[in-house]
């Protein structure tokens, strides 16, 4: 899985479709494509901004749900925490630093 979450930051606009939910969640496709569109000048079509959608669902980035016919995206910010947490050592049983 920490495959997939590698794969899904490694792209810039991605990354940046990440941005824009942490900033406001829950947003439909048109909000994310217009806040690319004019906050970032991206010029990028609703295809391709679905199908980086895709790529951020697959990895656990990015969960949707529905109400009526509207699909809403939030940030799932887990998985980040969950490879964060893989590296991180306690602090508690420091080496003692040698002195020369």
């Amino acid at each position: 899985m920490a495959d997939d979450i590698f794969k899904a930051l490694a792209d810039p606009t991605r990354r940046t479709i990440l941005d824009e939910l942490a900033d406001k969640s829950g947003q439909t496709l048109f909000e994310i494509c217009s806040r690319l569109s004019m906050k970032h000048r991206l010029g990028i079509s609703r295809q391709a901004v679905s199908q980086h959608l895709a790529v951020l669902e697959a990895a656990g980035l990015v969960g949707t749900r529905r109400e009526g016919r509207y699909k809403f995206h939030d940030l799932n910010t887990a998985p980040l925490r969950q490879i964060a947490e893989r590296w991180l050592v306690s602090d508690t049983s420091r080496p003692e630093e040698s002195t020369p």
